[in-house]
């Protein structure tokens, strides 16, 4: 599901100024507004929001992860739901259609929501679903996505990603600007290398 807009549903606890629009200039250059509302994307904003959300769910008797703030849980009549919360996007799942439907009714009494049905991609991992009801994460988009971004979509796949013997040396360091930009790239594959133990054992392994 999704919020919409997420960041109007309360109003700021912040003092926020920010400068003035071009064409929108108001007492001169100095001048500077202050939000009644705080914009999407500012520290201010996500703060007040997932407060305004906290109190909602409270309210509908969910219970917070200690592990995961942004993860709610509630049990009821032996119904178990779970909401996933970022930023304006709610990933949810229940034992029950009835409790996917109560969780719905009960956000769209407080927040304008857009239900976006079945989730098919959460933070690029693909969510499949088969007719028995199992689910398997992939995450071959993705990995995809970073062999056409490095240039390596026709490689050949290995067992190892380094040729066994291999010495590698302060000469192997980039040397051009091109070298060190696909060097300081590499973070994508943290990505990948963290997630993977969940998705796919034999990248990670």
């Amino acid at each position: 599901m999704d919020f919409v807009p997420a960041f109007l549903n309360n109003n700021s606890t912040f003092e926020v100024f920010m400068e003035q629009p071009k064409g929108f200039e108001e007492g001169g250059a100095d001048y500077v507004w202050k939000l009644q509302k705080i914009l999407y994307g500012t520290m201010q904003g996500i703060h007040d929001w997932i407060e305004n959300l906290d109190k909602t769910f409270e309210g509908h008797r969910y219970y917070k992860l200690h592990t995961d703030p942004q993860i709610q849980s509630k049990v009821h009549n032996d119904k178990l739901t779970l909401t996933s919360t970022w930023t304006n996007d709610v990933l949810g799942a229940s034992s029950t259609l009835e409790g996917e439907y109560l969780v719905k009714l009960q956000l769209e009494l407080s927040y304008e929501i857009k239900d976006l049905e079945e989730a098919k991609f959460i933070l690029r991992i693909r969510i499949n679903r088969n007719m028995d009801g199992d689910i398997t994460l992939s995450q071959q988009a993705y990995c995809e996505c970073l062999l056409n971004y490095f240039n390596m979509i026709s490689c050949l796949p290995t067992m190892t990603p380094l040729s066994p013997g291999i010495v590698l040396s302060s000469e192997d360091c980039p040397t051009t600007p091109d070298e060190e930009n696909s060097l300081s790239q590499s973070f994508r594959l943290t990505y990948v290398v963290t997630s993977c133990n969940k998705t796919r054992f034999d990248i990670f392994c």
